[in-house]
């Protein structure tokens, strides 16, 4: 099959709620290029430089998702454009992704990254540390930044049971949240599942997917 039928199939068994961001870190132009004829507009990137080729070599009405782990000095180079920062994971980040916000005269849209995995690899915000940033007072200070929702990992184990319990703590802690609403925090999004474990996220509550390599095949 090719990577749009791949693509297309997924599209095909998702609900209409759930929004697939095609995870294109390493792939060619040429690849993404075949997924953007088949009508996909969501992707997204690990690496800042990465992404900053691809935007500048693909079409502009491209939805660009930064997902990797990003340090707050590489955030000027994609405020420009970036459409959705899935991986924050601190006050200080936020407070960056403001500052170049505003020197590009935009409201950049983020999720806090949440961390609910059992492995020590993966970064991310407990869930006190987590409501805190949500509910602080330099939150609520910064005017250029948009809080639309949680990411989390879950640990990359065949225990489905752990898996689902994992995705299901956050799908319950993203509904504690809910009734925070600002200026600059409107928790919709939640983004949970990659390949090898988007249905039972969708199953727990997830709304954004990311799915790499069941698109474009393995690396």
């Amino acid at each position: 099959m090719s990577i749009a039928s791949n693509l297309n199939s997924i599209k095909a068994s998702l609900p209409e709620h759930v929004t697939l961001v095609a995870v294109s870190k390493t792939k060619p132009i040429e690849d993404i290029l075949e997924l953007y004829e088949a009508g996909q507009r969501d992707f997204g990137e690990n690496y800042v430089q990465e992404l900053v080729d691809k935007h500048e070599q693909l079409p502009k009405d491209i939805r660009w998702h930064f997902i990797g782990h990003l340090q707050s000095n590489k955030v000027k180079y994609i405020a420009p454009f970036v459409s959705l920062i899935h991986s924050i994971d601190s006050l200080k980040l936020l407070k960056e992704v403001n500052a170049q916000a505003i020197k590009n005269n935009r409201i950049i849209n983020c999720l806090l990254q949440i961390y609910i995995a059992d492995e020590e690899t993966k970064f991310g915000l407990n869930f006190e540390e987590a409501e805190n940033i949500i509910k602080s007072d330099e939150l609520k200070a910064l005017k250029n930044i948009n809080i639309i929702g949680l990411m989390g990992m879950a640990t990359n184990t065949d225990n489905e049971q752990q898996i689902a319990k994992e995705f299901m703590s956050l799908k319950q802690f993203f509904d504690t949240l809910k009734h925070y609403s600002s200026h600059n925090i409107n928790l919709t999004s939640l983004s949970m599942g990659m390949s090898s474990d988007y249905l039972i996220a969708i199953k727990n509550g997830s709304n954004l997917i990311r799915v790499g390599s069941s698109i474009f095949g393995k690396r």
